[in-house]
């Protein structure tokens, strides 16, 4: 995600860190952000996403839930409450769509996760795919995978 003001439109519905947190407290709701994770020689397709939700405790004030991990996982590489006095500058500086969840949610696939936030949001979710209902594709009873072939070592690319 990009924080440069000259590339992102104000009148995009995202927040700025404090008027995200104004707008958690004032309607006990949530707001989130992602930011795409991209290997280090391969810059043009994320291999997975941080998301970091605001969202009301219900007590008066509200917390961070910091999410990271791959696409296609069932585990997360993080997954850590942040109290207010703890968030980082580099939060910050991030923008957030208002939203809503549901604790389920956080168990499943970072990329589903970030559908089912965005959804909430009310925003289209331009490139997204419906990871949620895809069809699923396995292998017919009678196919045969050679040990040779599960077992191979890795090439080098």
């Amino acid at each position: 995600m990009n924080t440069e003001e000259s590339e992102m439109p104000d009148d995009d519905g995202r927040l700025g860190f404090e008027e995200a947190v104004a707008h958690v407290l004032q309607h006990r709701s949530a707001v989130f952000a992602v930011h795409p994770v991209f290997e280090e020689d391969d810059d043009e397709a994320p291999s997975g996403a941080r998301v970091l939700v605001l969202a009301a405790d219900g007590r008066g004030s509200y917390y961070l839930r910091y999410l990271a991990g791959r696409f296609f996982s069932g585990a997360y590489a993080a997954d850590d409450i942040i109290l207010p006095a703890d968030i980082p500058e580099r939060v910050r500086e991030l923008r957030f769509l208002p939203t809503r969840f549901e604790e389920e949610w956080f168990s499943d696939q970072i990329q589903v996760l970030i559908g089912k936030l965005t959804s909430a949001s009310g925003m289209p979710a331009p490139l997204m795919p419906d990871y949620q209902n895809a069809p699923l594709r396995k292998a017919g009873e009678d196919a045969v995978f050679p040990v040779a072939f599960i077992d191979a070592a890795k090439k080098p690319h």
